[in-house]
């Protein structure tokens, strides 16, 4: 007997996705829209975005998802507004998955730039907190939601090389740990994707600076080893874990490789 497939328990509501123009981001985007989830995508790049957008249209065809996008950085206020103002047009806004990072991998921690540190921080951190400032007062007052943050094992290390990601991702997590503490209503969860081909991995790999050997160290092995996932099988993860009711998630680290 075939095995009835059942709805995605975000099917027909409307999520925000950051980080979409690429990598995870991208392949949770199209894996989403496959399975009938509403989305605004966003990403720096408004060209890359259309592509993404493109894509999910193709993939989610039979599931009728409705994507858009709204390019720009989203550690500013106005560019969340505006990722929330088009969620509201789609209607039964759910909530976001904050996918979007920056590594600036290779120098030591005092040769960083402090535009590079702050960019790093920009990324990980601040849009996580204008997500929260501008999407919280909509789900607390339906008394329910979603709140997604990428972690990442780099947040419980030190690995010379990459310490702005590392200390980002400690505080990206922690702060999502604050908001599940003091919005318990809305479903807040770390999800931790693995190590993914993506153009960090690349970035790691041919990284320059004093630590750069350090770094490459760790990260070539991965890619000549054969260990590193598709940015498709680590999206699979995440949707699989919001497939049913994902109250039973909030508050947890969830990591791709233990689903």
């Amino acid at each position: 007997m075939t095995k009835t497939h059942e709805a995605h328990f975000f099917r027909g509501k409307t999520l925000l996705l950051t980080g979409a123009s690429m990598g995870i981001g991208r392949a949770l985007a199209v894996a989403l829209a496959r399975e009938g989830v509403n989305l605004v995508l966003n990403a720096r790049s408004g060209d890359l975005l259309r592509e993404t957008r493109e894509l999910c249209a193709q993939d989610g065809a039979a599931s009728r998802a409705v994507v858009d996008i709204v390019a720009g950085d989203a550690s500013r206020a106005e560019t969340v507004a505006a990722m929330l103002a088009a969620a509201r047009a789609l209607g039964n806004f759910q909530g976001f998955i904050h996918a979007a990072g920056l590594l600036h991998p290779g120098p030591y921690v005092w040769e960083l730039s402090a535009e590079d540190f702050q960019a790093v921080f920009a990324a990980n951190v601040l849009v996580g907190h204008q997500l929260i400032r501008c999407c919280l007062p909509d789900l607390l007052s339906r008394g329910e939601g979603l709140a997604v943050f990428f972690g990442s094992g780099a947040a419980a290390k030190t690995q010379p090389g990459i310490a702005a990601y590392c200390a980002a991702k400690a505080a990206e997590e922690h702060l999502a740990r604050q908001l599940a503490a003091e919005a318990p209503s809305v479903t807040t969860l770390i999800y931790r994707p693995g190590i993914v081909e993506t153009r960090m991995q690349v970035q790691a790999r041919e990284s320059r600076g004093g630590a750069a050997e350090q770094l490459q160290a760790v990260f070539r092995p991965w890619k000549e080893q054969g260990q590193l996932m598709t940015p498709e099988q680590s999206a699979a993860g995440l949707v699989r874990l919001l497939a049913t009711d994902p109250r039973r998630l909030h508050g947890g680290t969830w990591d791709v490789r233990n689903l």
